[in-house]
């Protein structure tokens, strides 16, 4: 049988969610080692991205069952959602790669104070002190702030100012690629829910 036949067309959105699988048992795996050994001290940031990996492994779940079984009403609902995070991750992706200087700022400044964990964290891992300024009456779980005789510390903004560009260019095409994995995940499951089963009764509606 030729490709882009019926049992091509099954192994190949099969092995599509087996990909969607492996990723978000890996984004889940990591929030909770960056949770056990310390990185993260920010229950919302794991519980985050936990969220994301279990939404992730759901929808390839469903998509899978729906693959091994040629079940229409799994394929359909994991086919419009599929398209739902294609448009968000899509215009997500290209978001992160138009920002400006000014507004990566803003958006550094905006994450920054929602979340005191989150605060300590990067503090601690970039070893660096408050944001735009160092407070030297406050307190400071990086460690050049208990240097002596003085804290040497630089203000966290001109550290992530320095990566910040690299990261949302490598996130977004990170974003881009995906997206474009479940817009083909989308053709693959539409034209499987189109094609009948050889296996089957002839006669049979699909």
């Amino acid at each position: 049988m030729v490709c882009g036949g019926f049992v091509c067309t099954k192994n190949a959105l099969c092995a599509l969610n087996i990909l969607y699988v492996l990723v978000s048992l890996l984004l889940i795996g990591v929030a909770a080692w960056g949770k056990w050994l310390g990185l993260v001290s920010s229950i919302n940031v794991v519980a985050g991205v936990i969220g994301v990996g279990t939404f992730l492994f759901l929808v390839a779940f469903v998509g899978l069952c729906g693959a091994l079984k040629h079940h229409q009403v799994l394929l359909f609902f994991y086919m419009m959602i599929l398209f739902i995070v294609f448009v968000v991750q899509f215009s997500v992706s290209c978001a992160c790669l138009a920002l400006n200087k000014e507004q990566q700022n803003n958006l550094l400044a905006a994450g920054w104070n929602k979340s005191a964990a989150t605060q300590n964290d990067i503090e601690k891992t970039l070893d660096c002190c408050g944001f735009f300024t160092v407070d030297l009456n406050g307190t400071c779980p990086a460690r050049c702030f208990h240097a002596t005789p003085t804290p040497t510390c630089n203000s966290c903004s001109d550290i992530i100012q320095q990566y910040t560009g690299d990261v949302l260019r490598f996130v977004g095409s990170i974003g881009l690629f995906f997206s474009f994995t479940e817009i083909l995940g989308v053709w693959l499951t539409h034209r499987y829910r189109n094609i009948k089963d050889p296996r089957g009764n002839p006669g049979a509606f699909l």
